[in-house]
C-alpha cells in the first residue's frame, strides 16, 4: 500500500482517485479551487461518447480551419501567443493531421470508450445515476453536408443511417431545421449526465472511504525531485509529501511537469457552453444531438437544455467572449428555437487539456513516483473512469486491459 497524491479535483482526478482508493492505496486530493469539479469540469457539454469518438486531427482539418477562421459565428478562433508552447503543439497537430493516424487514434480511443463505459457501470453501485442526472438518451450525429454525411455513413459501424425525416421524427427538437440536413446516425447506448455534479457526489463518496486522507485545497506550484524520484510537491501553503504522486490537473499539469523537465504536449482548447431551462411548452431534445459542421452538440441534462461548442485557442483565458456567447445563441436559435427558454440563458466558458493528436496520456514517467492522467480534450467526462481504471493497473504492476500505444507519454 502507497500513499498517493492525486492532484487535480476535476473529473479525472476524482475517478483517479477513487480507482486507487480501491486498489488498496492511501489517497490524498490536492485541489486548488474550494469545490471539486469547478474548471473544465463545470459546464461541460455532458455527453458520455462511448461508441462515437471523432479526433479533432483529421485529413483535410487544416484547410476546414483555415475557413473557419473567416466565418462569423465559426467553430475556431485563433490567437497567436508569444509563448512557443502554442506552436509547437501546432506543429504536432498538422503532423496528426493524415487518415492513418486518425483511424490508428480512433480505434484506441474506442477500445478506451468500452472499458470506460464498463467502469462506469460499476461506479453506479456506489454513486447512484440519478445524483447526477444520468440518462441513456442515445447519440444522434446530423450533417448539413451531403458530402460529410456519406463519407461518415460509409464508416463500419458507423450508426443507424437515418434521412432528414426520420431525424426529426425520432427527435422532434430538429423540426426547424429539418430542410438544413443532409442526414444523421443514431447510436444507442450513449449517455448524457451533469459532469459537475457527478463530481460532487463521487467526492463525497471519496470521503467516506477509509483510506481517503482528505483534501489540501492550496495551489500547486511545482515538484521537486531528487535521484530519478519526486520527492514532494511545494504549494502556496507549504510542501506536500507522499510516496507517489498522480498529475492530473487539467492544463495546469503541462506547467507542473515542466518544473521537473517533463515537456507534455497539452494546449487549452476554450469551449463555451449554454445553459437554459426547459419549460412544460418547450420541444427539448429527448436525444443527444451533435451538429457535425457546426461542431456544436446539444443534451437534455435534467430540467435544463445544455449546449457545448467552439474551440478558442487563445491561452489560458476562460473569460467569456460576448460575441462568441452571441454567435452560439444565434445558432442555437436557428437549429432548435423552441428547445428551451433562451431569455434565460446563462454561459460559462472552460479550458480543455488536449493532446494533438486528441488521445489521452495515461501511465508513468521518467520519475518512478510520477504518473500521468492527462490530456482527454473535451472527453474528460467519457473517459474518466476507463483512464482511472487504467492507470491504478499501471500503479500496481498490472498488465493494462489492453495495449496502450498512443496513449502514453512515450507512445
Amino acid at each position: 500500500m502507497q500513499h498517493i497524491i492525486v492532484i487535480g479535483g476535476g473529473v479525472v482526478g476524482l475517478a483517479s482517485a477513487w480507482w486507487l482508493l480501491e486498489a488498496g492505496h492511501e489517497v490524498t486530493l490536492l485541489e486548488r479551487a474550494p469545490d471539486v469539479g469547478s474548471g473544465a469540469s463545470y459546464g461541460n457539454g455532458g455527453q458520455l461518447s462511448y461508441r462515437y469518438v471523432a479526433p479533432l486531427a483529421d485529413a483535410g482539418i487544416p484547410l476546414k480551419a483555415f475557413k473557419w477562421l473567416f466565418q462569423t459565428d465559426g467553430p475556431l478562433r485563433f490567437r497567436p501567443e508569444a509563448d512557443l508552447r502554442q506552436y509547437r503543439w501546432l506543429a504536432s497537430f498538422l503532423a496528426h493531421c493524415r487518415a492513418d493516424v486518425n483511424r490508428r487514434t480512433t480505434a484506441k480511443l474506442l477500445e478506451l470508450g468500452e472499458l470506460s463505459r464498463r467502469a462506469m457501470a460499476s461506479l453506479s453501485l456506489v454513486v447512484p445515476p440519478e445524483r447526477f442526472g444520468w440518462r441513456d438518451a442515445g447519440k444522434l450525429v446530423v450533417f448539413r453536408t451531403r458530402a460529410a454525411f456519406d463519407v461518415a455513413a460509409s464508416k463500419p459501424g458507423a450508426g443507424q443511417i437515418w434521412s432528414p425525416e426520420e431525424c426529426t421524427a425520432h427527435e422532434p427538437a430538429l423540426g426547424a431545421a429539418q430542410h438544413l440536413l443532409a442526414g444523421g446516425i443514431y447510436n444507442p447506448g450513449e449517455a448524457v449526465a451533469d459532469c459537475h455534479a457527478f463530481c460532487v457526489a463521487l467526492a463525497e463518496r471519496l470521503g467516506e472511504h477509509p483510506r481517503f486522507r482528505g483534501v489540501v485545497n492550496s495551489t500547486a506550484l511545482g515538484l521537486r525531485a531528487e535521484r530519478g524520484r519526486i520527492t514532494g510537491i511545494d504549494t502556496v501553503g507549504g510542501l506536500v509529501t507522499a510516496d507517489a504522486y498522480v498529475l492530473a490537473a487539467g492544463i495546469q499539469s503541462r506547467t507542473l511537469a515542466d518544473t521537473v523537465g517533463i515537456y507534455l504536449p497539452l494546449y487549452p482548447l476554450k469551449g463555451y457552453s449554454l445553459s437554459a431551462p426547459i419549460r412544460q411548452d418547450d420541444i427539448a431534445p429527448e436525444i443527444s444531438v451533435t451538429d457535425f459542421e457546426r461542431k456544436v452538440l446539444y443534451a437534455r441534462i435534467g430540467d435544463r437544455l445544455r449546449v457545448a461548442a467552439m474551440v478558442d485557442m487563445v491561452g489560458e483565458d476562460v473569460s467569456l467572449d460576448a460575441k462568441r456567447v452571441a454567435g452560439l445563441t444565434r445558432l442555437v436559435r436557428e437549429t432548435m428555437p423552441r428547445a428551451a427558454d433562451y431569455s434565460q440563458v446563462s454561459a460559462w466558458a472552460g479550458l480543455r487539456p488536449a493532446t494533438p493528436g486528441s488521445a489521452p496520456i495515461i501511465g508513468a514517467t521518467r520519475y518512478d513516483n510520477l504518473w500521468l492522467n492527462v490530456g482527454h480534450g473535451p472527453l474528460g467526462f467519457t473517459f474518466a473512469c476507463g483512464s482511472a481504471a487504467v492507470l491504478a493497473d499501471l500503479v500496481q504492476g498490472k498488465a493494462p486491459p489492453f495495449a496502450l500505444d498512443g496513449l502514453t507519454l512515450r507512445g
